[in-house]
């Protein structure tokens, strides 16, 4: 389930702790790039990176079999695009997960980490607050216009 307010540089997008809500958050990309009118190159980018980041709340972040919501939140001031994911799960702080060692032959590599750098990579930032028993991660891109 997902809404847009009318205020046209912010929209918000609540779903629940699914895996198969991914598909309403491509759906929303899509109409936002349009609305928006932002490069469409830009909708591929900004779905892995939702992607990533709500399957890791949906497989990590809750340790019982309850509904929960998880927000996003979209605004657009300038050339500044900043999504905000919110979830009630457990804290964690995925910045402050090192990055992958490419230098390390695959086979000996640690499990996991390459969404998170991925979103760093495909972001221009990522942070973590936590604040009322919510995670709170921020992301923002400078559009080109």
């Amino acid at each position: 389930m997902y809404f847009m307010d009318n205020n046209q540089k912010n929209k918000n997008l609540r779903l629940i702790n699914e895996i198969s809500q991914l598909s309403a958050i491509t759906d929303f990309v899509e109409n936002l790039v349009e609305e928006w009118e932002l490069s469409p190159g830009l909708a591929m980018s900004l779905n892995l990176v939702l992607e990533e980041a709500f399957t890791n709340v949906v497989f990590y972040a809750y340790n019982d079999e309850k509904q929960h919501v998880i927000d996003l939140n979209f605004s657009k001031n300038g050339d500044q695009l900043k999504i905000v994911l919110t979830d009630d799960g457990s804290e964690y702080d995925p910045t402050q997960k090192p990055d992958p060692d490419f230098d390390v032959p695959i086979e000996k590599r640690n499990v996991g980490g390459l969404g998170i750098f991925l979103i760093k990579k495909i972001m221009d930032t990522v942070e973590y607050q936590r604040k009322d028993n919510k995670n709170y991660l921020v992301m923002t891109k400078t559009l080109k216009l």
